[in-house]
Order: C-alpha cells, then sequence, then structure tokens
C-alpha cells in the first residue's frame, strides 16, 4: 500500500521529469507505508503524555516511517507558531500566555519510553515571549538529559536580535544545534517572513561555536521554491563561510492551498549531485535527498 504526499498546486512543468499515475508527482515522491504496530505505539504515547512533534504539525512525509522506529522530533512550547512563514504547516496564531511547567518532564518520559538515544527537540516560533522560550529549552534538555542520558539536539528559532536568549539554549550544551537557513537571500523573507534576517541566522549560528566550540552547528534548505542553482550554490559557501558543521537538503513539498506552490521537483540524481557539491566544500556531514528533512536520522548524522 502506498501512500501520495499532500501537495496541492501544480509546479512550473519539466516534460522530462517522469510522473506517478496521478501525473502530479514525480515517481519518486511515492513511498510505502511502514507495516507493524509500533506507529500505533508511539502516536498513542505521544497522546498519553500531551506532547506535539513536528511530525504531525507540520505534516512531514516521514512521519509514519520515523514513527514506527519508535521515534519523533519533539516541538515544545505549544502548537501555535507566531511568524507566518510561507511554507509551514504549522498553525499560526496567538499562543497561551505561558509554556506549560511540567513538559520538560514530560518530554523526558516520553524520550525514556521510546528508549531513544538521540532527542531532538523543536519548538513554534514564540515572538510574544521575552525570551522566546529559551528557559523553556534549557529545562528540557536539562530533564532529558537527566532522564535518559542521550545526547540531545534542538532545532531553534531564529531568537532574532535577542542574543541573550541564544545564550541560554547554548548554556545546557545540546550536542547538536540547527537553525534552518531554509532558503536563499533573494527568497528569505518571502519564505520565512518579514521578521526573517538572513545574516542573522548565520551569525547566530557562528556564535554558538564561539560560545561553545565543542557544539556541532547544523543548517538546512529546501530546494524546489524557485532558487536558481547559483543561488543554491552561493548559500551553501555561505554556510561554509560561517563554519556550519552540518547540511540537509530536501524537497520543498506544499501542504496546503494558502502555502507557498512547488516550482520545481530535484530529481534524486541531483539531489546525490549537490550533496557531493557540498562534502567538497567542506560540511563534515550532508544529507541530500527528497524526502530528506532537517531532523531525518538525525542520530545517524550526530554519530557519524
Amino acid at each position: 500500500m502506498a501512500f501520495r504526499l499532500p501537495v496541492v498546486a501544480d509546479p512550473i512543468p519539466d516534460p522530462n521529469t517522469p510522473v506517478s499515475g496521478s501525473g502530479r508527482l514525480p515517481r519518486w515522491l511515492k513511498r510505502e507505508v511502514p507495516k507493524g504496530n509500533a506507529n500505533n505505539f508511539t502516536a498513542g504515547l505521544l497522546d498519553e503524555l500531551r506532547l506535539e512533534t513536528v511530525c504531525d504539525n507540520a505534516k512531514c512525509p516521514n512521519r509514519s516511517e520515523c514513527y514506527s522506529q519508535k521515534t519523533a522530533t519533539f516541538m515544545i512550547l505549544g502548537a501555535i507558531c507566531t511568524r507566518p512563514c510561507g511554507f509551514c504547516a504549522v498553525n499560526r496564531g496567538r499562543p497561551p500566555e505561558k509554556p506549560e511547567v511540567d513538559e520538560p518532564q514530560r518530554l523526558a518520559e516520553a524520550a525514556a519510553r521510546l528508549g531513544l538515544k538521540h532527542v531532538v527537540i523543536t519548538s513554534v516560533t514564540r515572538d510574544d515571549l521575552p525570551d522566546g522560550g529559551a528557559d523553556h529549552y534549557y529545562q528540557c534538555i536539562t530533564a532529558v538529559r537527566e532522564r535518559t542520558g542521550a545526547t540531545v539536539e534542538v532545532l531553534t528559532p531564529d531568537f532574532v536580535q535577542c542574543k541573550e536568549a541564544l545564550d541560554r539554549v547554548v548554556e545546557a550544551r545540546p550536542e547538536v544545534f540547527n537553525h534552518n537557513m531554509e532558503t536563499v537571500p533573494r527568497m528569505y523573507r518571502r519564505v520565512r517572513g518579514p521578521k526573517s534576517d538572513y545574516q542573522w541566522t548565520l551569525q547566530l549560528l557562528r556564535r554558538v561555536k564561539e560560545l561553545d566550540p565543542t557544539i556541532k552547528t547544523k543548517s538546512g534548505l529546501m530546494l524546489g521554491l524557485g532558487e536558481t542553482r547559483d543561488e543554491l550554490l552561493d548559500a551553501l559557501a555561505d554556510m561554509r563561510a560561517y563554519d556550519i558543521d552540518f547540511l540537509t537538503l530536501g524537497q520543498y513539498l506544499q501542504p496546503g492551498e494558502k502555502y507557498l506552490p512547488v516550482q520545481r521537483y530535484i530529481t534524486p540524481e541531483e539531489f546525490d549531485e549537490l550533496g557531493e557539491i557540498a562534502k567538497k566544500l567542506g560540511f563534515k556531514q550532508v544529507a541530500s535527498g527528497p524526502f530528506v528533512r532537517s531532523s531525518y536520522h538525525a542520530r545517524d548524522m550526530a554519530e557519524a
């Protein structure tokens, strides 16, 4: 049994792209649904502990695969984001006033019961909070480490122009600090919203290394939004100039009709080529492919 990914608007067609039977998606964007009960176990545990995941909220195409392997990317600070990003399916609006004080313990309990050795924590953007939720990140990292001994990877918002918030997260010493560039400079505010700033994002990742050189930095780009090859290669060069260690490159898929449309589907062969270019630029680890997402097989990348 196969399922199709949620793409609403068709991209600009490429007559050389082989499509699936529906005529809407390339053949390589079809996946088999994993069998077994582990998927239900993971989903049930998350419901029991009242935890959100980016897997569900962002309509990740890898959700079934990850849940079936008893892993997930936890999303803290609620399920309502204060940023109007043009690509993201997470709900937007006015979040609750304060983070849930017991969320760090519930998250740690889930990580322990899933047997996770590498825990990935992300969040919505909380511009309504003075510290953007940075202290809550600190509490979650600390709780997970104390409960499980697992390594921790964070995928944070940009904490725009608030170095103190970033410093608080780094103080918890996650093994991997991820913040996604998402796209090239020309498209930055269209894709990520008016508050986002390309240079600030680069500086944020450099500051992590300045504060704690032992932390690995990581970032990712979505492809197929309309970026040119030269723009993409320039962005990769910028990321290396700011000493980013790990890179993810994946295909953008439109999660609904109100989001930015796909402009092009990148072939697996082109993803492989871009991955090789990135390695030659000096990234320590690269994951490049249509289904790659920022936390996809994160443990493998971190341990390698």
